[in-house]
């Protein structure tokens, strides 16, 4: 199982936090994740995600589906960070 932070700026947090679009699209796929929050930056956001290997989340994130799900939780992708923890 491979370790990841992502890391990604939203538009609403509140609205980003509660909704269920990441285990909706993440789930059926094997990936598991878990929200954080930046104490100094209220968009600022990050997701643990555990994952079966890094081709299986390239995949993932490739699709028209993860495009979509994407906006609809307000996700700005031109600023989504992927580091592999160690």
């Amino acid at each position: 199982m491979t370790t990841l932070l992502i890391t990604h700026d939203v538009d609403d947090l509140e609205h980003w936090l509660a909704s269920p679009k990441r285990e909706e699209y993440f789930g059926p796929r094997g990936i598991r994740t878990r929200t954080c929050v930046d104490s100094e930056r209220s968009n600022h956001v990050g997701l643990i995600v555990e994952v079966s290997d890094m081709d299986t989340l390239q995949q993932a994130l490739a699709t028209p589906e993860a495009a979509d799900a994407m906006k609809h939780d307000g996700v700005r992708p031109d600023t989504l960070h992927i580091m592999t923890a160690s």
